[in-house]
């Protein structure tokens, strides 16, 4: 999934699965990790993922970074047949502004239950 895609600058950057399939990485400048939007296995594990949080260092600020890895968070997960859960406010402001788009070409996404809620709480203790 290593597209190019560019920011708002022109730049170059990069989104991937990170080695442990726990969160989108997105890189700039040639590889620098700028941000990540981190998800968790949903209550059907194999087949969904509870987007969770979404960060973009300071450093990298205004460069409309944040909007290409949750776009291609979903691009991602839409192709890999994944339903998406979003709990991040900026999943759920993505779905909720293009969420019929979304699924009009293939996308599958649920709202968050107390169920998804409580599998996020438990895994920040």
């Amino acid at each position: 999934m290593s597209e190019a895609l560019k920011d708002s600058t022109g730049a170059d950057v990069h989104v991937e699965l990170d080695d442990q399939g726990q969160s989108y990485v997105i890189t700039v400048d040639g590889g620098e990790v700028a941000g990540h939007a981190y998800f968790l296995p949903g209550p059907e594990a194999e087949t969904e993922r509870i987007f969770y949080h979404t960060v973009v260092d300071e450093a990298f600020g205004g460069r409309g970074l944040s909007k290409v890895l949750v776009a291609q968070a979903l691009a991602d997960s839409r192709e890999k047949s994944i339903t998406v859960v979003p709990v991040c406010p900026l999943f759920v402001k993505k779905l909720n502004d293009t969420g019929d788009d979304y699924q009009a070409e293939g996308g599958r996404f649920r709202k968050a239950t107390g169920a998804d809620i409580d599998i996020v709480k438990r895994h920040a203790e």
